[in-house]
Protein backbone atom coordinates (compact mmCIF):
# COMPACT_ATOMS: atom_id res chain seq x y z
CA UNK A 1 0.00 0.00 0.00
CA UNK A 2 1.13 3.41 -0.87
CA UNK A 3 0.61 6.67 -2.27
CA UNK A 4 0.74 5.86 -5.79
CA UNK A 5 -1.64 2.72 -5.96
CA UNK A 6 -4.01 5.31 -4.11
CA UNK A 7 -3.65 8.11 -6.07
CA UNK A 8 -6.11 10.15 -7.93
CA UNK A 9 -4.16 11.86 -10.28
CA UNK A 10 -4.71 15.45 -9.69
CA UNK A 11 -1.16 17.40 -10.16
CA UNK A 12 -1.83 20.28 -8.18
CA UNK A 13 -3.91 18.91 -5.00
CA UNK A 14 -1.40 17.90 -2.09
CA UNK A 15 -2.13 14.69 -1.03
CA UNK A 16 -5.24 13.49 -3.23
CA UNK A 17 -6.22 10.12 -2.52
CA UNK A 18 -8.82 7.25 -2.74
CA UNK A 19 -9.86 4.77 -0.11
CA UNK A 20 -10.58 2.67 -2.71
CA UNK A 21 -9.13 -0.55 -3.39
CA UNK A 22 -8.84 -0.98 0.44
CA UNK A 23 -9.58 -5.42 1.11
CA UNK A 24 -11.07 -5.22 4.78
CA UNK A 25 -10.59 -8.41 6.72
CA UNK A 26 -13.37 -9.72 6.16
CA UNK A 27 -12.48 -9.90 2.43
CA UNK A 28 -14.46 -7.44 0.93
CA UNK A 29 -12.71 -4.13 -0.71
CA UNK A 30 -13.65 -1.00 -0.73
CA UNK A 31 -15.00 0.46 -4.10
CA UNK A 32 -12.97 2.62 -6.22
CA UNK A 33 -13.20 6.30 -7.11
CA UNK A 34 -16.17 7.43 -4.64
CA UNK A 35 -14.49 8.07 -0.79
CA UNK A 36 -11.44 10.81 -1.95
CA UNK A 37 -8.95 12.62 0.51
CA UNK A 38 -7.00 15.20 0.40
CA UNK A 39 -5.37 18.66 0.41
CA UNK A 40 -7.63 21.80 0.03
CA UNK A 41 -8.42 23.04 -3.76
CA UNK A 42 -7.33 26.33 -3.99
CA UNK A 43 -4.79 25.94 -5.73
CA UNK A 44 -6.59 23.52 -8.32
CA UNK A 45 -5.90 23.55 -11.75
CA UNK A 46 -8.33 23.00 -14.36
CA UNK A 47 -7.03 20.08 -15.69
CA UNK A 48 -7.99 18.62 -11.93
CA UNK A 49 -11.04 20.22 -11.55
CA UNK A 50 -12.13 18.67 -14.72
CA UNK A 51 -10.80 15.22 -13.16
CA UNK A 52 -12.86 15.97 -10.46
CA UNK A 53 -15.76 16.61 -12.08
CA UNK A 54 -15.48 14.00 -15.00
CA UNK A 55 -13.80 11.30 -14.26
CA UNK A 56 -14.89 11.08 -10.42
CA UNK A 57 -18.71 13.03 -10.75
CA UNK A 58 -18.43 14.45 -7.45
CA UNK A 59 -20.84 15.29 -5.45
CA UNK A 60 -19.88 16.75 -2.20
CA UNK A 61 -16.70 18.53 -0.98
CA UNK A 62 -16.10 18.52 3.15
CA UNK A 63 -14.03 21.32 3.86
CA UNK A 64 -12.19 20.82 7.65
CA UNK A 65 -10.23 24.00 7.76
CA UNK A 66 -10.67 26.90 10.24
CA UNK A 67 -11.92 30.17 9.12
CA UNK A 68 -8.71 31.52 8.51
CA UNK A 69 -7.43 28.92 6.19
CA UNK A 70 -10.50 29.18 4.44
CA UNK A 71 -11.16 32.75 3.96
CA UNK A 72 -7.00 33.08 3.15
CA UNK A 73 -6.95 30.08 0.10
CA UNK A 74 -10.59 29.14 -0.80
CA UNK A 75 -11.30 26.01 -2.98
CA UNK A 76 -12.20 26.39 -6.10
CA UNK A 77 -15.34 25.16 -7.45
CA UNK A 78 -15.91 21.77 -8.91
CA UNK A 79 -19.15 22.52 -11.47
CA UNK A 80 -21.81 19.59 -9.76
CA UNK A 81 -20.60 19.43 -6.10
CA UNK A 82 -21.42 21.01 -3.38
CA UNK A 83 -18.86 22.50 -0.74
CA UNK A 84 -19.64 21.82 2.82
CA UNK A 85 -17.89 23.92 5.58
CA UNK A 86 -17.12 21.78 8.88
CA UNK A 87 -14.42 23.07 10.13
CA UNK A 88 -12.84 20.49 12.71
CA UNK A 89 -11.91 23.51 15.12
CA UNK A 90 -13.78 25.40 17.41
CA UNK A 91 -12.65 28.95 17.21
CA UNK A 92 -14.62 30.34 19.80
CA UNK A 93 -13.30 27.51 22.25
CA UNK A 94 -10.22 29.28 23.90
CA UNK A 95 -9.11 25.65 24.58
CA UNK A 96 -9.36 24.30 21.05
CA UNK A 97 -7.96 28.12 19.75
CA UNK A 98 -4.38 27.23 21.30
CA UNK A 99 -3.88 24.24 18.86
CA UNK A 100 -4.44 26.66 15.95
CA UNK A 101 -1.41 27.59 14.05
CA UNK A 102 -1.19 31.53 14.33
CA UNK A 103 -1.50 32.91 10.33
CA UNK A 104 2.02 33.10 9.45
CA UNK A 105 2.65 29.78 9.83
CA UNK A 106 0.08 29.22 6.79
CA UNK A 107 2.24 31.18 4.67
CA UNK A 108 5.30 29.10 5.06
CA UNK A 109 4.78 26.36 7.81
CA UNK A 110 8.22 24.85 7.38
CA UNK A 111 10.23 27.73 7.44
CA UNK A 112 8.03 28.74 10.68
CA UNK A 113 8.14 25.69 12.34
CA UNK A 114 12.13 25.89 11.91
CA UNK A 115 12.21 29.24 13.65
CA UNK A 116 9.37 27.86 16.76
CA UNK A 117 9.35 24.07 16.75
CA UNK A 118 11.75 24.47 19.76
CA UNK A 119 9.05 26.31 21.50
CA UNK A 120 7.43 24.29 24.54
CA UNK A 121 3.59 25.03 23.12
CA UNK A 122 4.52 24.47 19.73
CA UNK A 123 5.62 20.66 20.85
CA UNK A 124 2.81 20.46 23.52
CA UNK A 125 0.16 21.00 20.15
CA UNK A 126 1.87 18.57 18.28
CA UNK A 127 1.30 15.97 21.47
CA UNK A 128 -2.12 17.11 22.26
CA UNK A 129 -3.69 17.93 18.41
CA UNK A 130 -5.03 14.47 17.93
CA UNK A 131 -6.41 13.78 21.39
CA UNK A 132 -7.98 17.36 21.47
CA UNK A 133 -9.86 16.75 18.03
CA UNK A 134 -11.41 13.38 19.02
CA UNK A 135 -12.99 14.38 22.33
CA UNK A 136 -13.76 17.98 21.59
CA UNK A 137 -17.52 17.71 21.37
CA UNK A 138 -17.61 20.29 18.78
CA UNK A 139 -15.37 18.49 16.65
CA UNK A 140 -17.22 15.16 17.57
CA UNK A 141 -20.35 17.34 16.27
CA UNK A 142 -18.22 18.39 13.14
CA UNK A 143 -17.48 14.31 12.69
CA UNK A 144 -20.80 12.84 13.28
CA UNK A 145 -22.47 15.56 10.22
CA UNK A 146 -19.89 14.51 7.85
CA UNK A 147 -20.51 11.21 8.15
CA UNK A 148 -24.75 11.36 7.73
CA UNK A 149 -24.00 13.83 5.08
CA UNK A 150 -21.95 10.46 2.98
CA UNK A 151 -24.58 7.94 4.24
CA UNK A 152 -27.22 10.71 1.98
CA UNK A 153 -24.73 10.93 -0.81
CA UNK A 154 -26.84 8.50 -2.56
CA UNK A 155 -24.45 9.45 -6.04
CA UNK A 156 -21.04 10.52 -7.06
CA UNK A 157 -18.03 10.81 -5.38
CA UNK A 158 -17.11 12.19 -2.19
CA UNK A 159 -14.20 14.59 -0.98
CA UNK A 160 -12.92 15.93 2.26
CA UNK A 161 -10.06 17.94 3.18
CA UNK A 162 -8.50 20.09 5.29
CA UNK A 163 -5.54 22.35 4.12
CA UNK A 164 -2.41 19.51 3.83
CA UNK A 165 -4.96 16.55 3.80
CA UNK A 166 -3.39 14.34 6.89
CA UNK A 167 -4.46 15.29 10.14
CA UNK A 168 -8.39 16.47 10.08
CA UNK A 169 -8.40 14.96 6.94
CA UNK A 170 -6.74 11.36 8.19
CA UNK A 171 -9.08 11.41 11.06
CA UNK A 172 -12.39 11.47 9.35
CA UNK A 173 -10.57 9.09 6.70
CA UNK A 174 -10.56 6.75 9.98
CA UNK A 175 -13.74 6.91 11.09
CA UNK A 176 -15.21 5.83 7.42
CA UNK A 177 -12.55 3.29 6.87
CA UNK A 178 -14.04 1.91 10.72
CA UNK A 179 -18.07 2.44 9.06
CA UNK A 180 -16.91 -0.09 6.33
CA UNK A 181 -15.65 -2.73 8.22
CA UNK A 182 -11.49 -1.63 8.68
CA UNK A 183 -9.35 -2.94 11.57
CA UNK A 184 -7.34 -0.82 12.94
CA UNK A 185 -3.70 -2.02 10.86
CA UNK A 186 -5.54 -1.07 8.03
CA UNK A 187 -6.90 2.45 9.68
CA UNK A 188 -2.82 2.64 10.09
CA UNK A 189 -1.77 1.93 7.26
CA UNK A 190 -4.01 4.44 5.74
CA UNK A 191 -2.67 7.39 8.03
CA UNK A 192 0.45 6.63 7.12
CA UNK A 193 0.82 7.10 3.62
CA UNK A 194 0.55 10.91 3.99
CA UNK A 195 4.70 10.65 5.39
CA UNK A 196 5.10 9.00 1.97
CA UNK A 197 4.16 12.39 0.21
CA UNK A 198 5.39 14.55 2.64
CA UNK A 199 8.93 12.31 3.15
CA UNK A 200 11.44 14.65 1.43
CA UNK A 201 9.76 17.66 3.33
CA UNK A 202 10.36 16.06 6.41
CA UNK A 203 13.99 15.47 6.04
CA UNK A 204 14.83 18.80 4.64
CA UNK A 205 13.12 20.49 7.56
CA UNK A 206 14.43 18.17 10.19
CA UNK A 207 17.95 18.43 8.99
CA UNK A 208 17.86 22.27 9.94
CA UNK A 209 17.26 21.81 13.90
CA UNK A 210 18.98 20.43 16.69
CA UNK A 211 16.98 18.13 19.51
CA UNK A 212 15.03 15.51 18.78
CA UNK A 213 12.25 17.55 20.20
CA UNK A 214 12.32 19.48 17.26
CA UNK A 215 12.53 17.02 15.01
CA UNK A 216 9.29 15.50 16.12
CA UNK A 217 6.90 18.42 15.88
CA UNK A 218 8.43 19.09 12.78
CA UNK A 219 7.61 15.78 11.51
CA UNK A 220 4.11 16.26 13.27
CA UNK A 221 3.51 18.76 11.49
CA UNK A 222 4.91 18.59 8.15
CA UNK A 223 4.06 14.56 8.10
CA UNK A 224 2.15 12.73 10.50
CA UNK A 225 2.84 11.00 13.45
CA UNK A 226 1.63 7.47 14.24
CA UNK A 227 2.49 7.03 17.91
CA UNK A 228 0.39 10.60 18.27
CA UNK A 229 -2.14 9.33 16.19
CA UNK A 230 -2.28 6.07 17.62
CA UNK A 231 -2.52 7.55 21.30
CA UNK A 232 -5.80 9.48 20.00
CA UNK A 233 -6.85 6.15 18.71
CA UNK A 234 -5.95 4.49 22.04
CA UNK A 235 -7.90 7.18 24.20
CA UNK A 236 -11.22 6.36 21.97
CA UNK A 237 -10.65 2.37 22.72
CA UNK A 238 -10.53 2.94 26.47
CA UNK A 239 -13.08 5.76 26.75
CA UNK A 240 -15.99 3.88 24.07
CA UNK A 241 -14.26 0.22 23.67
CA UNK A 242 -13.85 0.52 20.29
CA UNK A 243 -13.81 2.37 17.39
CA UNK A 244 -16.86 1.33 16.43
CA UNK A 245 -18.50 1.71 19.57
CA UNK A 246 -17.15 5.95 19.03
CA UNK A 247 -18.85 5.74 15.71
CA UNK A 248 -22.27 4.40 17.16
CA UNK A 249 -22.17 6.32 20.31
CA UNK A 250 -20.95 9.94 20.22
CA UNK A 251 -20.88 9.77 16.58
CA UNK A 252 -24.65 8.79 16.24
CA UNK A 253 -24.02 6.73 13.63
CA UNK A 254 -26.83 4.04 13.14
CA UNK A 255 -26.94 0.03 12.31
CA UNK A 256 -28.74 1.09 9.18
CA UNK A 257 -26.43 4.01 8.25
CA UNK A 258 -23.57 1.78 8.96
CA UNK A 259 -25.54 -0.62 6.69
CA UNK A 260 -25.98 1.81 3.86
CA UNK A 261 -22.18 2.93 3.64
CA UNK A 262 -21.15 -0.82 3.19
CA UNK A 263 -23.60 -1.39 0.38
CA UNK A 264 -22.47 1.89 -1.45
CA UNK A 265 -18.80 1.76 -0.65
CA UNK A 266 -17.93 -1.72 -0.64
CA UNK A 267 -17.92 -5.06 -2.95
Amino acid sequence: MDFASQSIGLSTVINARDLGGYVLPDGRTVKRGLLLRGGDLARASDEDISILKDRYHLARIFDFRTSMEVTSLPDREVPGAGNIWMPAFNEKSSKMAEMVLPREAYVDLGGWLVENAKSAKVQSVARAMYAGLVTDDFTQMQYAGFLQNIVNTTSGAVYWHCSQGKDRTGIAAALVLTALGADRELVMADYNISNEFYREDVAHYCSLVDTAEEREAIWTFIGVNPRYFGQALDLLEAEYGSLMEFLTGPLCLTQEDISILRERYTE
